[in-house]
C-alpha cells in the first residue's frame, strides 16, 4: 500500500519475481515526490529530474513487470487472519503478504482560518500552486529543508517570499539554508507565529495576523498566499494498536523492514523519521519486496 518511491520500488521488485503485486495508490498518489520540483540527488540523473517525472517513470517500470494499480485508501486492516484483510472503501482485499509504504502527510498549523482557505491561497504544495501567485508576495512557514525548498521554488513566481519561523534557529541543512539566505527574493522573519489567516469572508488570502513570540507584538502582514513547510505525519493510523509505533506514530521496524507480524513489512517514510530521502525510501522498498519473496517461498506460496 502506497505509490511513492518505496511502494513503486517494492512493486518493481515484486513484479520481477512474479508475485503479482497490487499497488494501492492511497490518498496521496505518488507520495511526496510527486509534489517536488527538481530532484538533484537521485543516482542516475546527472542533470536532475522532476519529481513527478521520476514517479511516472517508476510507475511505468512497475507496470511493465506486471504490477496492478488501484485507486483507494486503506481505512482498516485485519492482520490477525491469514490471508490478511484490508478494507479499501467498501471493498475488502485479501493478501498473503503486505508491504506498508504509505508515507507521511504534510502538517498544518491547525487554525480554523487556515483550513477554510486551503485551496484559496493556503497550500502545502509549491509545485502544485506556486504558478497561481506569480508576481505576488508569498509566505512560507517552517524552518527545515522542506520550508527552504518551498521558498526557493516559489521565487520562480513570487515577487517576494517571506520565511516565517517560530524560532531564531533553523533546522535546515547548511546548504539549503545558505541558498535561501543568499536569494534576493527571500527574507527571513524568525521568532514569529501565525495567529490567523485572512480573509475567510473574501475566500482568499490577503494577509496573515502574526505575533512575535519575544515581544508579543501582533500585526497584519499582507501576502497573497501561505505555503506550509513544517514537517509531516506518518500515514499509519490504521495500524495503531496492531503494529508497534514510536511516540510520533512512525512504524517501528527491525532488520530494516520487518514489523512485529510475519508477512507484514514497512518501508519508506512511514517508518523512517531520520533520513526521509527518495533514495533511502527506494532502498527499503527493495528490501521489503525481497523479504516478501523469501517469506512466501518459506510458507509454501
Amino acid at each position: 500500500m502506497g505509490s511513492g518511491c518505496s511502494g513503486l520500488t517494492a512493486a518493481i521488485y515484486a513484479g520481477r519475481a512474479n508475485l503479482k503485486p497490487l499497488v494501492l495508490d492511497g490518498h496521496e498518489p505518488g507520495g511526496q515526490l510527486s509534489m517536488t520540483t527538481l530532484v538533484e540527488n537521485f543516482p542516475g540523473w546527472p542533470d536532475g529530474i522532476m519529481g513527478p517525472d521520476l514517479i511516472e517513470n517508476m510507475r511505468k517500470q512497475a507496470e511493465r513487470f506486471g504490477a496492478e494499480f488501484r485507486v483507494g485508501h486503506v481505512s482498516g486492516a485485519d492482520l490477525t487472519v491469514r490471508p490478511f484483510v484490508l478494507t479499501v472503501g467498501k471493498e475488502q482485499i485479501k493478501t498473503r503478504a503486505l508491504i506498508i509504504a504509505s508515507g507521511a502527510s504534510a502538517r498544518w498549523l491547525g487554525l480554523p482560518s487556515e483550513k477554510a482557505l486551503i485551496g484559496h491561497g493556503v497550500s502545502s504544495c509549491a509545485t502544485c500552486d506556486g504558478f497561481f501567485f506569480s508576481g505576488k508576495n508569498i509566505a512560507v512557514i517552517g524552518g527545515g529543508d522542506s520550508a527552504m525548498e518551498e521558498a526557493l521554488f516559489l521565487t520562480r513566481f513570487a515577487n517576494r517570499v517571506t520565511l516565517i519561523h517560530r524560532r531564531d534557529a533553523f533546522r535546515a541543512s547548511k546548504i539549503m539554508l545558505d541558498r535561501a539566505r543568499t536569494h534576493e527574493k527571500i527574507q527571513f522573519m524568525p521568532d514569529t507565529v501565525v495567529e490567523e489567516v485572512m480573509d475567510v469572508s473574501a475566500k482568499e488570502v490577503t494577509a496573515l495576523k502574526l505575533r512575535n513570540v519575544i515581544s508579543g507584538k501582533i500585526w497584519d502582514f499582507p501576502v497573497s498566499a501561505m505555503f506550509l513547510g513544517i514537517g509531516h505525519t506518518p500515514n499509519a493510523s490504521m495500524f495503531h494498536g496492531t503494529l508497534e509505533t514510536d511516540a510520533d506514530g512512525y512504524l517501528k521496524v527491525r532488520d530494516y523492514v520487518h514489523t512485529g507480524i510475519p508477512g507484514v513489512y514497512a518501508c519508506g517514510d512511514v517508518a523512517d523519521r531520520r533520513y526521509r530521502q527518495a533514495i533511502t525510501a527506494s532502498g527499503t522498498g527493495c528490501m521489503a519486496a525481497i523479504e516478501v519473496e523469501k517469506y512466501l517461498e518459506e510458507t509454501g506460496h
